[in-house]
């Protein structure tokens, strides 16, 4: 039996601690071609922007930086968080170093250390969905247009 789903202001509150907490997401993306592509990445929250670093190379640095949008899993399938974003391509050397300290400190990666060209990739939230069982997918928008809706 699922358990009673959570009020809109409680799915907010637990995808909010699990932005601050949790390491690591799926990231998919589609090359110009359509050929879609998901990878798990590290990330980190600064409370309104995923920040993602990956080879600018690699088949998702590729699709970030032509489609400029990814979606975004986090959690398990029996309690996911689905984020839409639009994404900005940034060199390393971009960013102020207090936010890539913080996603070197969080996540335990530091793409700067490495030979291979790695770039930033940040996400803004267009569209957060939260739920946990099918008696949550009603009221699963906690974010649309990039507004909480919550």
């Amino acid at each position: 039996m699922s358990p009673a789903p959570r009020s809109p202001a409680e799915r907010r509150r637990d995808t909010e601690h699990r932005l601050a907490q949790d390491i690591d997401l799926w990231v998919a993306s589609a090359s110009a071609e359509g050929v879609p592509h998901l990878v798990p990445l590290s990330f980190e929250w600064d409370g309104e922007t995923l920040l993602l670093a990956t080879p600018a190379a690699s088949p998702t640095g590729r699709n970030l930086a032509t489609g400029r949008t990814a979606r975004l899993g986090l959690g398990t399938t029996r309690d996911v968080t689905m984020i839409e974003g639009e994404v900005e391509v940034l060199a390393l050397d971009d960013l102020p170093k207090d936010r890539t300290d913080r996603f070197h400190t969080r996540t335990g990666f530091d793409p700067g250390a490495l030979t291979t060209e790695y770039r930033w990739f940040r996400v803004t939230p267009r569209s957060i969905h939260s739920w946990r069982e099918s008696n949550e997918l009603p009221g699963r928008t906690l974010m649309r247009e990039g507004n909480w809706v919550v």
